[in-house]
């Protein structure tokens, strides 16, 4: 399905007050008020903390977001190009947000403008710590600190703000997504020629099919199978960069051990590196004096919970898994909403908790008949919109389009509910593989519900009252 495809078009209803949606807030019938009053600091603004805000928020919470740029949305809004995702879309959302109750303060940094010592005497109960991976990586050859090089991280931040204007020619090193975005926005900038060169061969590139075709077609030129070993440099400055001929990336166990011939070299003049080899974290004095243990350079946390050695710091995202996609950031967020939610309230951190764990569907020994009888719906192209140009230039699905496509779907987490047998005891809710189904109370005055982590003080009472009605009966 293309679920991308059908999310702009979600997505752009937000751009309409007439169409955009605000979810409703619900918070339980025992609190007396319009939000839960503890306070939770989200730290950084990205996909994982506006993702946990959100949910936050629609549990009935006010969260505070601290963003160190001038504006929230994190890689959405520095690192994607605008012609794959629009900044304005990027506002909707956050806009949203602030609308349920969310609070977002940027240019602040905790660890230096505020401290979290400091947060926590002003009443905050719990910490999201989301900073993501906000600094590239440099390979460690000989003049990769030259006038001219930079990581991919710090030119698409550049380009993002406005500064993208170049007609020298670019080297882009690395073979994922990011370098395919570097490597476009060059183009876009007016680079007189850009050559993206990585280790891996076209089979096990990491950039998608799709990303890898477009930079075709924008005239970036690719070489696989080769890595860098130093970059030439005059009075200081870029003039090229030497490659060395890689035979193989990873070892015969799977792990990353790329080996090279030092003598099979090529050498490419270019007035600009870009390396997008790898991202990571940037802690400043964030976590100093905290209780938080570290493993090399990974934080250590919970796997299920994302709690940490100092159990009012939770973590989530790039910042503990290393740089992944923004689905993965967003997912994280929406998980360590829960812990807060449950930390801030005392509860208990992992009963009854969805642990996602799945066994992956063995497709090589299903027989699929019949099932989609419509082809995928494709959006179209704006002629309008010059070519290699830093507006979207793809269309949205129309109406129609978007309930052609959307019938295609096998509605693996679907389910049927006979409102005249649910009792609403919310097994559903936990027997859910696909986490599916939610259950709101649209009149929770009218009845009283039993928390999982309080259940025992509902079911004693029941157990003694029910062994002496019992005995009463044996003995009589």
């Amino acid at each position: 399905m293309a679920i991308d495809a059908v999310k702009k078009f979600i997505a752009e209803q937000d751009l309409k007050a007439e169409t955009r949606y605000i979810p409703p807030v619900v918070i339980p019938a025992s609190i007396h008020m319009d939000h839960f009053p503890e306070k939770i600091a989200i730290i950084g603004g990205g996909p994982a903390g506006l993702s946990a805000a959100f949910y936050l928020a629609e549990r009935g919470y006010r969260p505070t977001v601290f963003e160190k740029n001038e504006k929230a949305g994190g890689m959405l809004q520095y690192g994607i190009p605008s012609y794959k995702l629009e900044k304005d879309v990027i506002e909707a959302e956050i806009d949203v947000m602030r609308e349920m109750g969310v609070e977002i303060k940027t240019g602040v940094e905790v660890g230096k403008d505020i401290t979290l010592k400091e947060l926590r005497a002003q009443g905050y109960k719990a910490f999201y710590i989301a900073i993501g991976c906000s600094a590239g990586r440099r390979p460690g050859v000989e003049g990769d600190e030259a006038q001219g090089t930079m990581t991919a991280i710090e030119y698409l931040q550049e380009a993002n703000t406005g500064n993208t204007s170049y007609t020298g020619r670019v080297v882009v090193v690395g073979g994922g997504n990011v370098a395919i975005d570097a490597s476009r926005v060059s183009i876009r900038s007016g680079a007189a020629e850009v050559t993206m060169l990585c280790l891996e061969s076209e089979q096990e590139m990491p950039a998608s099919a799709e990303e890898v075709r477009e930079a075709l077609e924008d005239n970036v030129v690719i070489k696989n199978g080769w890595g860098p070993k130093e970059v030439l440099t005059k009075d200081g400055k870029v003039t090229g960069i030497v490659f060395k001929k890689c035979l193989s990336v990873f070892n015969a166990e799977g792990r990353f051990a790329p080996r090279y011939d030092e003598e099979d070299t090529i050498t490419i003049e270019c007035d600009r590196v870009i390396f997008a080899i790898g991202q990571k974290t940037v802690w400043g004095n964030l976590l100093e004096g905290e209780k938080v243990e570290f493993k090399g350079p990974a934080i250590v946390a919970d796997k299920l919970t994302f709690q940490t050695g100092q159990p009012d710091i939770f973590v989530g995202g790039d910042v503990y898994t290393g740089p992944k996609f923004a689905i993965d950031a967003i997912a994280a967020g929406h998980y360590a909403s829960e812990s807060l939610h449950r930390y801030v309230h005392g509860g208990h951190m992992t009963i009854g908790r969805n642990k996602w764990e799945f066994n992956e569907l063995d497709k090589d020994n299903i027989r699929v008949e019949s099932y989609d009888n419509s082809s995928r719906q494709i959006e179209g192209m704006d002629s309008n919109i010059p070519a290699k140009s830093f507006r979207d230039s793809h269309l949205t699905l129309t109406e129609e389009q978007v309930k052609k496509e959307t019938a295609r779907c096998l509605g693996c987490g679907a389910t049927i509910v006979d409102e005249n047998k649910c009792i609403g005891c919310g097994v559903c809710t936990t027997k859910c593989q696909f986490d599916a189904i939610t259950l709101h109370r649209d009149r929770p005055e009218c009845t009283t519900m039993v928390t999982a982590e309080d259940k025992f003080k509902a079911i004693i009472p029941y157990q003694l009252k029910r062994a002496v009605k019992i005995v009463t009966h044996k003995k009589s």
